[in-house]
């Protein structure tokens, strides 16, 4: 289970769609997390206008955690946080602080996107110090691959397009690709609103089925906000759906 719900939180983190020069100061998404017919969990992503080093970024923060009968029998409080030039959409600075059962991990990363490296440091075991790690031309972290991704316009999102970005997750770097099947009409708590249906790769195993066994549903709009994540997995299936949102930059066209 806790493999299973990390994966989901990393997806919803990780490939949610955002805007750099259109997204509001203070704009909070929550989504609701179901393993079957459990109430398996929350999430919950807020981004606010500041400084970092005397440059103007963004301070974006997710935050996961088991709720309920799935509390009971294991406790996820995650959070991740990152803080993304707003000139260039890169990140500089970037943490991810899990708790997941008796699993711990705590790490820090500045980003030089000059000569491609990054310090990382491992806040768990500060006795390891910090490393420097090669990595690539414009890598994004967990949470900057949100505005990166909703940068993109609508001749990039078509249906049958492919995205291709490199994502920092932990201490290691994760070549990550989307495919655009096409739009659909999705109901959500709000109402029926057109998505783009997106297909992201994955490795099948012990926790998917196979590498397309994630579906993603993100407005067709402006706004290019994530409202629904379904997982096929070897054993059940996760499902993640918006359950409020505040700031978004643009009106969302739900009809009743």
């Amino acid at each position: 289970m806790k493999k299973k719900f990390s994966l989901l939180l990393v997806l919803l983190f990780g490939i949610s769609f955002a805007q750099m020069d259109n997204i509001t100061s203070g704009e909070t998404l929550s989504y609701r997390i179901h393993y079957g017919f459990l109430n398996a969990g929350t999430a919950t992503l807020t981004a606010l206008k500041t400084n970092y080093q005397n440059v103007p970024h963004f301070y974006v923060k997710g935050e996961g955690k088991t709720t309920g009968a799935v509390r009971a029998f294991f406790k996820v409080e995650d959070l991740y946080e990152s803080f993304i030039n707003i000139k260039t959409g890169l990140p500089s600075y970037y943490v991810r602080n899990v708790r997941e059962g008796s699993y711990t991990q705590h790490y820090q990363t500045v980003f030089n996107h000059d000569n491609q490296t990054v310090i990382l440091t491992d806040k768990k075991n500060p006795a390891n110090g910090s490393k420097i790690i090669k990595t690539t031309n414009g890598v994004q972290d967990m949470l900057s691959a949100f505005y990166y991704l909703r940068s993109l316009d609508s001749l990039q999102l078509k249906p049958g397009a492919v995205i291709k970005i490199n994502i920092w997750i932990s201490d290691e770097l994760f070549p990550f690709q989307l495919k655009v099947l096409g739009t659909e009409n999705l109901k959500t708590k709000f109402g029926t609103i057109n998505c783009l249906k997106i297909i992201p790769s994955v490795l099948s195993g012990r926790v998917f089925k196979d590498n397309e066994s994630v579906t993603m549903w993100v407005t067709n709009d402006r706004n290019h906000l994530p409202v629904s994540i379904k997982a096929e997995l070897a054993v059940g299936a996760l499902k993640a759906d918006i359950d409020s949102f505040k700031n978004v930059k643009y009106p969302l066209n739900f009809k009743k």
